[in-house]
């Protein structure tokens, strides 16, 4: 399959069809929100968590690429991080949801990751 050319970058790269999304359900979202080392960097409300990563999403979906929400449950995330030695951040979850994306039991991680931050005004995924 050819690759889609992005002219603003110069050479040649590669975009996904599709990427994972980290998604919490409401009645877990404090529980999850207060497990998390990064959890202060997530609104305390999940509305307002909602809103924005449903913003996010739809400027994602604009550009091409399909969304897919990964439900994250704190007890079965925190498990996997543990597993994984990761810290349960935001690094960590989008690598929850992209293995879940493709396919790979999140359950089972595939050796050591160096998780980085990033600075970003919208809300960690």
């Amino acid at each position: 399959m050819p690759r889609q050319r992005d002219r603003s970058k110069g050479p040649m790269m590669d975009r996904p069809r599709r990427v994972g999304l980290p998604w919490y359900e409401p009645d877990r979202y404090a529980a999850l929100r207060a497990s998390l080392a990064d959890g202060d960097k997530l609104p305390p409300l999940y509305e307002t968590w909602r809103v924005a990563t449903e913003q996010m999403e739809r400027e994602v979906q604009r550009s091409g690429v399909s969304v897919v929400r990964v439900p994250i449950a704190p007890d079965a995330f925190a498990d996997w991080c543990a597993r994984a030695g990761l810290s349960p951040d935001a690094a960590a979850r989008a690598r929850y949801a992209a293995e879940a994306l493709a396919g790979d039991a999140p359950a089972k991680p595939r050796g050591p990751v160096t998780c980085s931050r990033s600075a970003s005004r919208r809300p960690a995924p």
